[in-house]
């Protein structure tokens, strides 16, 4: 397993709802490498609740596709945006889970549309819901011009922390 670093920190105006550490609304989602999944751990918020006790579907719905974002930022090496997500809900995520798991992979690459399969698993890892997400690609001179790609080496190039 490989803790990824997140090379947006640096970046003035980086606000991101997802992912940036210093967004205090956000979910300041963190990333490990493990082969051919993305994984995230993380603990449900109290401020991101919907029906008492149960994660917002919204927001679980937001945790798939940042996760998938990064698939295709830190796996492909390029950037994209979202061009459709199909979502089921098959488990309530409680919040009063002491850590759900986020998985994603590359389902299907054509062209330039990238297909991820993502999935939230509760501590029993059950699969709770699950997501699969189009993304629009670019290509990388694209992406770093006009979307401030900074490259797939740099959320690796941090020494690795070894996880497991």
């Amino acid at each position: 397993m490989k803790k990824l670093r997140n090379p947006y920190t640096q970046m003035e105006g980086y606000n991101c709802f997802g992912c940036s550490p210093n967004n205090m609304d956000g979910l300041r989602m963190e990333f490990v490498d493990e082969g051919e999944y993305m994984c995230c751990y993380w603990k449900p918020i109290k401020a991101f609740q919907g029906y008492k006790n149960v994660l917002h579907g919204g927001i679980q719905a937001t945790m798939m596709d940042e996760i998938a974002s990064w698939v295709v930022q830190a796996k492909l090496g390029t950037a994209g945006v979202t061009s459709q997500m199909q979502t089921r809900y098959l488990k309530p995520v409680f919040m009063t889970e002491p850590q759900i798991t986020l998985r994603a992979k590359v389902h299907e690459i054509k062209r330039n549309i990238v297909v991820v399969d993502a999935g939230i698993y509760n501590t029993a890892n059950e699969l709770c819901a699950q997501s699969l997400v189009s993304y629009f690609t670019f290509n990388t001179e694209l992406a770093r011009e006009k979307y401030f790609y900074p490259g797939k080496e740099s959320f690796y190039d941090e020494p690795n922390v070894n996880l497991g």
